[in-house]
């Protein structure tokens, strides 16, 4: 009995002491590996000459940097949009004066126009026309015209009679002309009434035959009535912009 008793307390003895070796071999591996990484990392930074201390200073410093790019990288975004929005108003605000600019000048246009029929000898005396506007459409070959008769006096009376307009140019190689109704929906006959006081405007649109080139547009308006007069006159084909405020 007591033989055994003996062998029993030396085998417990001897698992707990192989329990105890590979604990101190584990603890003296992991503190190996610990020390050789320290020595490692500051080896490496001694290779390249880098204190650890700069080291993470200069890291600490990269982050803030990218903070502030983000940072600027906002601030630019919000002002290149104001800047925007700067330029969008600021051509809001010219093309509104533009457009004034415009509105006076047709003002001034139309008044120079009243001012011409109301005061002696800014036209020509009596009865006249005005020279024809021509203003090209968006539609091929259409263009917009205006024919204004006028009378300059110091009593405007009423006056009566009736237009004729035709377009000359040439076609296929030879002269040809249009009666200006023919070529013109908005006109109901060849032989336009006259009846005004200060000014009458003739105007619509007008489509060019195919092959036919303009070259000069006739106009001839005889008065019947309080007396007989007659205006003729041949303008030549010149289109323009925009038609002028006067006349309307």
């Amino acid at each position: 009995m007591s033989s055994d008793r003996y062998r029993t307390v030396v085998r417990r003895y001897r698992v707990r002491h192989q329990q105890i070796v590979v604990l101190v071999l584990a603890l003296s591996a992991a503190l190996i590996l610990g020390v050789g990484f320290i020595l490692g990392r500051q080896a490496a930074f001694s290779g390249i000459s880098i204190d650890p201390q700069r080291y993470r200073e200069q890291g600490a410093a990269l982050q803030a940097a990218r903070a502030e790019e983000d940072n600027l990288g906002r601030q630019l975004g919000v002002l290149v949009a104001r800047h925007e929005v700067d330029r969008a108003a600021l051509e809001l605000v010219r093309q509104e004066l533009a457009g004034q600019k415009e509105q006076i000048a047709g003002l001034e246009e139309g008044i120079r126009f009243y001012r011409s029929l109301m005061a002696p000898g800014e036209i020509a005396q009596g009865f006249s026309l005005r020279e024809i506007e021509l203003v090209a459409r968006e539609e091929p070959r259409r263009y917009g015209f205006r024919i204004v008769a006028q009378q300059e006096a110091r009593k405007h009376r009423p006056l009566q009679g009736e237009l004729y307009a035709e377009v000359s140019g040439q076609q296929a190689g030879a002269p040809r002309s249009y009666p200006l109704a023919e070529l013109s929906a908005d006109l109901e006959s060849t032989i336009l009434p006259l009846r005004f006081r200060y000014f009458q405007s003739i105007e619509g649109d007008l489509v060019l035959p195919e092959g036919f080139e303009p070259r000069a547009v006739s106009v001839v308006a005889t008065l019947s009535a309080p007396s007989k007069a007659e205006a003729r006159e041949q303008y030549p084909w010149r289109v323009q912009e925009k038609f002028t405020h006067a006349g309307k």
